[in-house]
C-alpha cells in the first residue's frame, strides 16, 4: 500500500472481501475515516478508525485495533495483539486484548476489559490524525520513500491493499454511501446499494443491490449486479460475461458482446455494442435475423429513437 496520494480519497474494497452475517470480513487491514457510520461488524487484521466513528457490531482484529476519540462500538472488541482506545470512546460489550492495552480517559466499557499485557491509562494521540499529518508533511518535502517506510512499519510491512472507508461514509446492509469514488475488487460479495461519485467493480464479484454514481460506472467480466446501474451524467461499461439483473440508465453505454442485461437500457447519448474484443465467441445470426453490423448501426445511432428487443432485455436510445 502507498500513501503517495490521499489515502482516504476513495472507498476501496479489496479482492476477496465479503459481507457475512452482518459483518465485513477480510484478511487485510481495515481503515475507517472520521465521522463514518459502519452499521456492520468488522473482522480483519489491523482495524484503524478515526474520530467519532460508529460501529454497530463486533470488531475482531487478528492483529492490532486502534480506535480514536469518541468512537462507539455496539458490541464486543476482540484484539489478537495490542489495542489503542482513545478518550471518551464507548464499547457496549467487552474488550478483550491478547497483548498490551493503551487506553484514554473517560472510556466506557459496559462489560469490562481483559488484557494479558501492559495496561497504560493515558490519552493516546489520535491515530489517523497523527499518521496522516506526518505522512502529508513527508510528501510535501518530497520524502515519498520515507512515507512508504512509515506506513509499512505501522501496518507491519503488509503490502496488500486494505479496506478503506473514507470520512463521513455510511456502510450497512441496506446501502454503502460515500461522496468519493468507489473501487470494488475481484471475488467480492457485498450486500446493499452502492452510492458513490464513480464506481468500478472488478471481476467475478457479486453485489446484492444497485449501483448509482454521478460519473462513470464500470462492471468487469463475470460480475453479477442484482439491481439497477444508474449514472446521473456519466458513462456505463459492462464487460463480456457480466450480468446485470436490473435496468441501466446513463449518458453513454458500452456493452461488450457476451454481457447480459435483464432489464431495459436507456441512454441519452451513444450506445455501443463492442464486438471481437473478448474471448467469448459471438453466435452466428440465424436466417432472417439482423446482421451484427445492422445491430451496431441501430444501437449507436442517436439521431432518432430506436428500440431493439432481444431475449435478455431491450435497447433504447433516446435524445
Amino acid at each position: 500500500m502507498s500513501f503517495r496520494s490521499d489515502p482516504l480519497s476513495e472507498l476501496v474494497v479489496p479482492d476477496g472481501t465479503t459481507v457475512e452475517e452482518h459483518a465485513i470480513v477480510t484478511d487485510v487491514d481495515v481503515i475507517v475515516g472520521t465521522q463514518s457510520t459502519i452499521s456492520l461488524g468488522v473482522r480483519g487484521r489491523n482495524v484503524v478508525a478515526g474520530e467519532q466513528v460508529s460501529f454497530e457490531g463486533d470488531i475482531e482484529a487478528s492483529s492490532d485495533c486502534r480506535l480514536d476519540m469518541w468512537c462507539t462500538v455496539s458490541g464486543n472488541v476482540l484484539v489478537g495483539e495490542n489495542a489503542y482506545i482513545g478518550e471518551r470512546a464507548e464499547i457496549d460489550g467487552q474488550l478483550v486484548v491478547a497483548g498490551d492495552l493503551d487506553i484514554g480517559d473517560d472510556v466506557e466499557i459496559a462489560e469490562g476489559f481483559d488484557a494479558n499485557g501492559w495496561i497504560v491509562i493515558r490519552n493516546p494521540v489520535p491515530t489517523l490524525v497523527f499518521l496522516f499529518t506526518y505522512l502529508t508533511h513527508l510528501l510535501r518535502l518530497g520524502e515519498e520513500e520515507m512515507a512508504d517506510d512509515v506506513l509499512s512499519e505501522v501496518f507491519e510491512g503488509h503490502d496488500e491493499q486494505p479496506v478503506v472507508v473514507p470520512k463521513n461514509a455510511t456502510v450497512g446492509d441496506d446501502a454503502w454511501r460515500v461522496s468519493t469514488p468507489a473501487r470494488v475488487g475481484d471475488d467480492c460479495r457485498l450486500h446493499g446499494n452502492l452510492r458513490a461519485e464513480s464506481i468500478v467493480v472488478g471481476e467475478d464479484s457479486e453485489l446484492f443491490g444497485s449501483l448509482r454514481a454521478r460519473e462513470s460506472i464500470t462492471v468487469e467480466r463475470g460480475t453479477t449486479v442484482h439491481g439497477d446501474v444508474t449514472t446521473r451524467g456519466g458513462s456505463v461499461e459492462i464487460a463480456a460475461g457480466a450480468h446485470v439483473r436490473g435496468d441501466i440508465a446513463c449518458e453513454q453505454l458500452r456493452l461488450h458482446e457476451g454481457a447480459v442485461v435483464e432489464g431495459a437500457m436507456r441512454t441519452r447519448g451513444e450506445m455501443t455494442i463492442v464486438q471481437g474484443r473478448d474471448d467469448l465467441a459471438a453466435p452466428a445470426p440465424a436466417d432472417g435475423d439482423e446482421s451484427d453490423e445492422s445491430v451496431d448501426e441501430r444501437a449507436e445511432s442517436t439521431d432518432e429513437r430506436a428500440e431493439l428487443d432481444e431475449s435478455k432485455g431491450s435497447f433504447t436510445s433516446a435524445e
